[in-house]
C-alpha cells in the first residue's frame, strides 16, 4: 500500500505545482476589479487571517482547541464514510480516535478539512435563514479568514512535529494530498470573494494541468534521449 501510495504522491507533485499556478492566476485575475486593489471582502478574508497570526506569535497557543478539533474531523469523515466511532480522547497536547475502519480521507482530513471555519460558514448561512445577515458579511469574513488561520498556522506546526498519520501513507503522498487540498481550498475562498468565478478556476486549472504535463513530458523525452546518446 506504501508503494502504491508513493507512486500517487509522484503524480501529484505537479498537479500540486499546477495548483500553485492556479492560485497565482486568480489572484491575478480580481486584482484589476478596483483599480488594482483587492475587493473589501478579499481585505476582510485577509485581516482576519492576519489576526490570528498576531495572536498566535503572542498570546499562549491554544493547543487542546486545535486537538478538540483534529480529533473531531477524523470522528466526522470515519462517521460521514460509515465507520463506527467507539472512542476518543482529548487531552492537553495529543489525542486519539477510536473507529471501525479508516482510510486516506479520514486519516488526513485534519490536515486540510478546516473544521471551525465550515462550522463558521455553516452557522453564518442558518442565521441567513432567520435574520438579515447581510449587514455582517464582512465581519463574517473576518471570522472566515481568523479560523482558516488557526487551522493553517497548527497544520503547519503539527507537521514539523512526528505525526502518526503521514505515517500511515508515507511522506509523500501525504504531504502532496495535503497540500494540494489546501491550496484548492484557498483557490475556492478568492472564488467566494472575489469576482471570480468557478468557471474561470476550471479554465484556469485546466489550462495550467495541460502546460505543466507538458512541459514535464518533454523533459522526460530530452532526459531519456539524452540518457540514451550516453549509453551508446
Amino acid at each position: 500500500m506504501k508503494i502504491f501510495a508513493f507512486l500517487i504522491g509522484i503524480v501529484l507533485l505537479p498537479v500540486c505545482f499546477a495548483a500553485s499556478r492556479l492560485v497565482i492566476s486568480l489572484v491575478q485575475a480580481i486584482a484589476p476589479d478596483n483599480g488594482g486593489i483587492m475587493p473589501d471582502s478579499a481585505w476582510a478574508l485577509t485581516l482576519g487571517f492576519l489576526l490570528w497570526i498576531f495572536l498566535y506569535f503572542t498570546m499562549p497557543m491554544p493547543v487542546r482547541t486545535y486537538v478538540l478539533a483534529h480529533e473531531l474531523t477524523h470522528a466526522l469523515w470515519g462517521a460521514v464514510m460509515g465507520a463506527k466511532i467507539f472512542r476518543m480522547r482529548v487531552s492537553k497536547d495529543s489525542g486519539s480516535v477510536t473507529m471501525s475502519k479508516s482510510n486516506w480521507f479520514i486519516t488526513l482530513a485534519p490536515y486540510f478539512f478546516p473544521l471551525y471555519t465550515v462550522i463558521t460558514i455553516i452557522i453564518y448561512y442558518i442565521l441567513s435563514i432567520f435574520y438579515d445577515a447581510g449587514a455582517w458579511y464582512l465581519f463574517w469574513l473576518v471570522l472566515v479568514g481568523f479560523t482558516w488561520g488557526f487551522h493553517f498556522t497548527f497544520t503547519i506546526s503539527t507537521l514539523l512535529q512526528h505525526q502518526s498519520d503521514i505515517k500511515v501513507y508515507g511522506a509523500v503522498f501525504s504531504y502532496a494530498v495535503i497540500y494540494l487540498l489546501n491550496v484548492l481550498g484557498i483557490c475556492f475562498w478568492i472564488v467566494i470573494v472575489s469576482s471570480a468565478t468557478f468557471e474561470q478556476m476550471f479554465a484556469f486549472a485546466a489550462g495550467h494541468m495541460r502546460e505543466t504535463f507538458i512541459s514535464l513530458y518533454g523533459t522526460g523525452l530530452r532526459v531519456f534521449e539524452e540518457t540514451r546518446k550516453a549509453l551508446q
